[in-house]
């Protein structure tokens, strides 16, 4: 058996400049890197966003909802550890549903990650901007030129070379983490707990003290649960750029994990339990107007300036995620070829530039961070769903492939991500039900382009599709 099909075609014809092309820079990143990235993907999410979960679901309903998402990015940071050391392509999340469920599985995957990483980064240049206009910084009452010099300075890092982005990236993230520490000493001696329930019974079903907005609130709270985790899943592009993805991915995302649930708690705590949870669900800057509200000015000030620095390690750690994921697609053919050339520097110059062309103008027109982030999320909702299937039915399918770790638990583990996973894709109609209509349509349109063009014009030997053709070849010896 071969490894083409009448769907599958050699790259651009067998011309062996087809991957000298479309090539990155191996080794550029070991563990501790992987795992700032991790931290840099999500950390924005720390300083704004997750406390309007207290309006929804009051501090019990959220709080339960961190649980909850809590667990399952967990169960599913543990499978994606064992693919990533299984199957190291810069496909990622693509790469592991295409062995798993095959072209179209592999593609909708892909597709899900894509839209996420598209569309947030124009969500954080809109925080960007709101924070700019906030601390009156450079005279900017409109804030478009803001999200014009977001995209076209930190793309431009990213364009000089992958090992010197994510330095940068590093250093931002340790300027974020630093503020969520200061935060945290400043806030813990005003901590008390009655602050944390002061959200006064609204009489639905359930509602108490604890949940002042009843068992529905714990529904409507969990996409901002999400808040605190979001992203972490776009470790594993970095799989081709490590030093030895066997070893180092699966440490890089799980100590990315540790860092962020760490971090997710004491703002959570702390932030309520010290201004209220009332005052915090109706916050655009919570960890600021905590520390405001308890006297603590001086530190306000820091942590509203550093918090700067986490939306901009966020929004430069995705424009990483958002070139690999779109490199990996075009480089096997689900995506027009010419978006996967690189450059002298092995840097996927178009997958870098055009995601974050339209990220700008979707930026600059829509304007509307909250609606691009629940696009985002229902995104990031649909790949979730996927990618924890996929472990599992590798896990079946192939118990005797060889792999560089083991997931705790096995399918046990990424079972109970699965539920959690379909539980969180539910929840995001009841925040925003247009949101999720706009990510159907998108993945409509792309799904019939899949359908009518690319599955048609597949690379053989795109690293993915080897690994799923290889495995189709065993088993028809079998």
């Amino acid at each position: 058996m071969t490894l083409t099909d009448k769907n599958v075609t050699a790259a651009s014809e067998g011309s062996s400049t087809y991957f000298a092309e479309r090539s990155l820079k191996r080794g550029a990143a070991g563990w501790v890197l992987l795992a700032g990235l991790g931290v840099s993907y999500v950390i924005s999410g720390d300083f704004s966003g997750w406390n309007f979960g207290l309006a929804k679901g009051g501090w019990g309903g959220l709080a339960i909802a961190f649980v909850l998402m809590g667990v399952m990015y967990a169960c599913m940071v543990f499978g994606l550890a064992e693919m990533s050391a299984t199957l190291p392509t810069a496909g990622g999340g693509y790469a592991f549903a295409r062995r798993a469920m095959g072209k179209l599985g592999g593609f909708a995957t892909g597709m899900a990650i894509l839209i996420e990483y598209t569309l947030a980064p124009a969500a954080i240049a809109i925080f960007i901007g709101g924070y700019v206009e906030s601390l009156g910084l450079f005279g900017i009452t409109n804030s478009w030129p803001v999200y014009l010099v977001c995209f076209a300075l930190f793309i431009g890092i990213h364009l000089i070379g992958v090992g010197e982005a994510l330095k940068v990236m590093f250093a931002i993230t340790a300027v974020a983490l630093v503020a969520l520490v200061v935060f945290a000493v400043g806030m813990a001696p005003h901590f008390q707990a009655a602050n944390l329930f002061d959200i006064t019974a609204n009489g639905s079903a359930g509602s108490a003290e604890f949940l002042p907005f009843g068992f529905s609130g714990v529904l409507a709270a969990l996409p901002f649960g999400m808040w605190f985790f979001l992203a972490i899943e776009g470790v594993p592009l970095a799989a081709e750029e490590a030093a030895d993805p066997r070893r180092d991915m699966p440490r890089g995302i799980i100590a990315g994990m540790a860092v962020l649930v760490v971090a997710g708690l004491a703002v959570l705590i702390l932030a309520a339990g010290g201004a209220g949870s009332e005052l915090m669900g109706a916050s655009a800057s919570p960890l600021p107007d905590a520390l405001n509200a308890v006297g603590r000015g001086g530190l306000a000030t820091f942590v509203n300036y550093a918090g700067l620095a986490g939306l901009v390690a966020s929004f430069f750690s995705i424009v990483y995620a958002y070139s690999r994921q779109l490199f990996a697609l075009s480089r096997a053919g689900y995506l027009p070829q010419w978006m996967s050339r690189t450059s002298s520097r092995q840097t996927p110059t178009l997958a870098l530039v055009i995601p974050g062309a339209i990220g700008f103008v979707l930026a600059a027109v829509v304007a509307d961070g909250d609606k691009l982030i629940n696009i985002a999320v229902f995104g990031a909702a649909v790949s979730y769903v996927l990618l924890n299937l996929s472990h599992i039915l590798l896990r079946v399918r192939e118990p005797g492939l060889e792999r560089g770790y083991r997931t705790p638990g096995g399918v046990v583990t990424t079972g109970i991500a699965l539920v959690l996973a379909v539980v969180a894709l539910v929840a995001t109609f009841f925040v925003d039900v247009q949101a999720a209509a706009i990510t159907a349509a998108i993945f409509a349109l792309a799904l019939a382009y899949f359908w009518f063009h690319s599955r048609h014009h597949l690379v053989a030997n795109a690293p993915e599709e080897e690994f799923a053709l290889l495995a189709d070849a065993e088993t028809s010896l079998r």
